[in-house]
């Protein structure tokens, strides 16, 4: 299933997003947590590509795996920086063989090998969606940053940025991490004055640990609101405390958005089943089938 169909099935949707294994030694170990998420049968799934593209040998068969075996759709996460058109059709190739109709088509972070700037054929996540919309056949989402993305020398230019990823052919986006709901109210309401009208999923991070922190506002630029801080010193030091108050603090940023009339909410849950399984279970009678 397509997730713009979902979206539009007028009822809260709730996803996760998980992360394939690095190795083949490893594959067993990591789709076993994977499993456990995906037996909480959530709406959908995200499988990610890894930075730089990691990890995408294992990206749509494990995007498959979910879809064959447990019944959930899923969304495999697709990269292009540093990347050539041979590559990037070789994966759609696969991904439409496996039946994976659901594409994120994102730039990637600039590994560090990457060939000079001059030898890239895609440099933004705009030339990649226009590629798979050509490619046809999937749907196509995007990422955004409601507090702008940290390459972007303003709001207004990372908007109109956006905007062209829209505009060549993105069908819905989902948020980079927040912790104040405000933030994305104020960026939806920017966002659509701009003209860019595809739904917006929200996208939490449920804060289990104080050392998240500083590799959060690093990789997202998310402000941590004073509320927040607090709940970092009180608990931060006691890892069971943390992680009880992270998950509730995401449940309470989840209701709210459901109560202010959002369709779907798109969980950074990792390869963690403990975290999926808690907020699933904090909001079973919300999204409930």
């Amino acid at each position: 299933m397509k997730i713009t169909e979902l979206l539009q099935a007028g009822k809260p949707c709730l996803s996760f997003e998980v992360s394939p294994p690095t190795s083949a030694e490893r594959y067993e170990e990591i789709t076993a947590l994977v499993d456990e998420v995906a037996g909480l049968h959530p709406d959908f799934m995200s499988v990610t590509y890894g930075a730089g593209g990691g990890t995408n040998d294992f990206t749509v068969p494990v995007a498959a795996h979910l879809q064959d075996d447990f019944g959930v759709p899923t969304v495999a996460h697709l990269t292009c920086i540093s990347s050539t058109k041979e590559r990037v059709h070789a994966q759609l190739d696969a991904m439409r063989k496996a039946g994976v109709e659901n594409v994120l088509a994102m730039r990637g972070d600039i590994p560090a090998n990457a060939p000079p700037r001059d030898q890239w054929k895609y440099h933004y996540a705009s030339e990649l969606v226009a590629e798979v919309k050509e490619y046809g056949g999937f749907c196509i989402g995007g990422a955004c940053y409601p507090e702008t993305h940290p390459e972007s020398a303003s709001q207004k230019e990372d908007i109109q940025h956006l905007k062209e990823k829209v505009d060549a052919g993105c069908e819905y986006l989902t948020t980079q991490m927040f912790f104040d709901n405000n933030v994305y109210y104020n960026f939806l309401y920017k966002i659509r004055e701009a003209g860019i009208t595809v739904p917006v999923i929200p996208g939490i991070m449920p804060v289990t640990n104080a050392k998240q922190i500083g590799r959060i506002a690093k990789l997202s630029g998310a402000m941590l609101p004073q509320r927040f801080k607090y709940i970092v010193d009180r608990f931060g030091g006691d890892p069971a405390s943390m992680r009880q108050a992270g998950i509730i603090y995401a449940c309470e940023q989840i209701i709210d958005l459901f109560a202010n009339g959002v369709p779907a909410i798109h969980v950074y849950s990792m390869n963690k089943p403990f975290v999926a399984q808690q907020i699933s279970a904090n909001l079973s009678e919300i999204v409930k089938k």
